[in-house]
């Protein structure tokens, strides 16, 4: 091999090296960053594929703040609400201002830290728009895990009111 060759194959090398260290910072970088979609159902007995969120892990939790939940602290904008699809509920913690459409019975995504197995510390919580709107994720999660939530027609001729 001719001294040329050689410095062409170190060169290449280098390269080959380099490229597959910054792609697999990259891909190291955007797994830690990801925040994956939870129903309180599959948070509480896990998904399908059983995998179970580990505590101190970031996601998101979709679901409706169960009715009478809703906990205010007067000395500061602590809140505490649970969430539940058609299982088990979660607990979630926040402390900010809430948005404008927040209220019972109402479905919500709350981005936050799972702090133990049934308690989420959020940092952001998105209220869904009208009565009839439910975010997507958790529609395709509750019709992939569970029954949809169906309105009775006694609950559809109150949201008409």
């Amino acid at each position: 091999m001719t001294p040329r060759r050689k410095k062409r194959l170190w060169i290449t090398l280098a390269l080959l090296i380099g490229v597959s260290t910054t792609i697999g910072l990259v891909l190291y970088a955007l797994n830690q960053n990801m925040d994956l979609f939870y129903t309180p159902t599959e948070i509480v007995q896990g998904k399908p594929d059983g995998s179970k969120p580990e505590v101190g892990q970031r996601l998101r939790i979709g679901g409706m703040v169960v009715e009478g939940s809703v906990k205010r602290d007067q000395e500061s904008l602590l809140i505490q609400f649970d969430v539940a699809d058609v299982g088990p509920a979660v607990t979630v913690t926040y402390e900010g201002i809430l948005p404008d459409l927040f209220r019972e019975g109402q479905g919500i995504v709350a981005q936050g830290v799972l702090v133990d197995s049934r308690t989420v510390k959020a940092s952001e919580v998105l209220a869904k728009h009208d009565e009839e709107y439910m975010p997507p994720e958790i529609a395709e999660a509750m019709e992939k895990n569970h029954q949809p939530l169906e309105y009775t027609e006694e609950q559809k001729q109150g949201s008409q009111l």
